[in-house]
């Protein structure tokens, strides 16, 4: 089921984006090389903690954690381990959802540590561009396949990425993870009509070699997580929006300038 949201919900689910944003512009700050990514975790508790908000993923489907931490090949769902060392030229992606007052956000960024490779830098540039191309999109009366089909155009025919499948955006409040599906690929002009007052995710994962998946371990744990299946690099941005008469509204924004049009 959609449910559509009122002015009052979207305000509450951007203060609660707020907070997460805070949490992202914090981790600018402190990740690089020698931080291990259990230190990415305690930050980011710290800060929800104190900031009168709860880390809606500790406890969803028996997860533990407050974060996701998928360094270089991991795409997502990697857990903050405390033998995990970044070291110089790493890509860190960070994932994590936040519940303030009972509204939810979830927001994903791509972090370099220390000075990384052009084609690290080119796979973080696209992957971002392509976030914003998604959320162009995402305006009442356009399809979902719009917004896939932007991001897809932009980062597998128009750059030779590879544009993951498996792992999509969806739906946001009540929970975490509601209905509608919203893949970063498809065909304009089709799938589910967008609607004002839907709030919904755009996060593409991009890697620098193809977009297929193998399922790993975490060494010495149960946790499964996900990882390019070549080896190749991977990116990721998310932000949390709603559908407006006004347009695309970004409810995670961590720069008013980079975001205006959007706010």
């Amino acid at each position: 089921m959609i449910t559509l949201k009122s002015a009052r919900e979207i305000e509450g689910m951007r203060r609660s984006g707020a907070v997460l944003a805070g949490v992202h512009l914090g981790l600018r700050d402190i990740i690089k090389p020698g931080l291990s990514t259990w230190e990415i975790e305690k930050f980011a508790r710290k800060y929800i903690s104190e900031h009168g908000a709860i880390a809606s993923e500790m406890g969803f489907d028996g997860y533990k954690y407050a974060t996701c931490v998928s360094v270089n090949d991991e795409v997502a769902h990697g857990i903050p381990r405390r033998g995990l060392i970044l070291k110089n030229g790493d890509i860190v992606k960070v994932d994590m959802c936040v519940n303030l007052d009972g509204y939810e956000s979830d927001s994903c960024w791509s972090y370099a540590v220390g000075n990384v490779s052009p084609e690290i830098k080119r796979l973080m540039a696209v992957t971002k561009k392509s976030l914003y191309l998604g959320i162009d999109q995402a305006v009442i009366g356009n399809r979902i396949g719009d917004i896939g089909h932007a991001i897809q155009q932009y980062t597998e025919v128009e750059n030779g990425m590879g544009d993951v499948r498996e792992l999509i955006g969806h739906g946001i409040q009540p929970t975490i993870h509601e209905d509608p599906a919203v893949p970063h690929y498809g065909e304009a002009g089709k799938g589910l009509r967008l609607r004002e007052g839907m709030t919904i995710t755009i996060e593409p994962m991009i890697t620098t070699g193809t977009w297929h998946l193998d399922t790993r371990v975490v060494p010495h744990d149960t946790w499964e997580y996900y990882a390019t299946a070549d080896g190749s690099m991977a990116a990721q941005y998310e932000h949390t929006l709603a559908i407006t008469k006004e347009g695309p509204k970004i409810l995670t924004s961590q720069d008013p300038k980079e975001d205006a049009k959007y706010l």
